[in-house]
């Protein structure tokens, strides 16, 4: 029996390469999943790359920065699907800028993305876990949150509350078999990290200087993080909540 089979997996951002790669990783474990994405199309083509392969998956737009565009899409999931056992909050936006450097209508951005989608996630699912006394909840934060990084404070500061959230939700929940943990991207070669770098004034010169940063010689690429994401989302770490783990080729060493 494979790991996921049965169960209903939704993961935001599902169009991108991190989010992709662990739609298409929990797919081929049995998963049913649902690919949110604002970008429909993106999600649509993760989708029927599953379906292809001979697995499950379905395309929902949401925006998560929406509440509304969550509760229709979630309804819209479990109508199709069926009931949340396993939520991935993914989706994720960043710039990089010096703090003094940046705007107020950034930090709505950056908050409302990175941070209050996935308040209006949780919110959302929640109450069916509770309900049935089961789930998981994998949060994608940053290494950026357990360490800073130069250039993204508020990015770091929702990622912050991100673990900070999650470890409270897991004791809030462990009584309903609930588990909650986060796992923590160092700089990986995605559509994100592309959009990241145009903040900087040389882009190929800070992908050298992340490069040369991390121990294992390279960037992270987006099949490095579903293994990681679904070892949280399954039984094998059923006795394990409220913990924060990076995948960042030795980037960060934090105890």
């Amino acid at each position: 029996m494979q790991r996921f089979e049965g169960r209903t997996v939704i993961v935001t951002g599902g169009g991108g390469g991190i989010g992709g790669a662990t739609c298409r990783r929990l797919a081929q474990e049995g998963a049913r999943v649902a690919v949110f994405d604002m970008n429909l199309d993106a999600a649509e083509s993760v989708a029927a790359a599953i379906r292809d392969a001979g697995n499950q998956a379905y395309a929902f737009r949401c925006n998560i920065t929406s509440r509304a565009e969550v509760d229709t899409a979630v309804a819209a999931a479990q109508a199709q699907l069926g009931p949340i056992d396993v939520l991935v909050n993914n989706a994720g936006w960043d710039i990089f800028k010096p703090f003094t450097k940046t705007q107020p209508d950034e930090w709505d951005k950056l908050i409302a993305v990175n941070l209050t989608g996935a308040l209006h996630m949780h919110h959302a699912v929640l109450p069916g876990m509770v309900e049935r006394k089961a789930g998981r909840i994998v949060n994608i934060a940053s290494d950026a949150a357990r360490v800073g990084s130069s250039g993204e404070a508020v990015y770091a500061a929702c990622k912050g509350g991100l673990v900070a959230f999650s470890k409270t939700l897991a004791r809030e929940h462990s009584r309903h078999n609930i588990t909650v943990n986060v796992v923590c991207p160092g700089p990986t070669d995605t559509a994100l990290f592309a959009d990241y770098k145009k903040g900087a004034g040389d882009p190929v010169k800070l992908e050298e200087a992340f490069r040369r940063s991390i121990p294992l010689g390279r960037l992270g690429q987006p099949d490095d993080l579903p293994g990681a994401i679904a070892f949280f989302a399954s039984d094998d770490a059923a006795f394990v909540t409220g913990q924060v783990l990076s995948v960042s080729g030795g980037l960060t060493m934090a105890g």
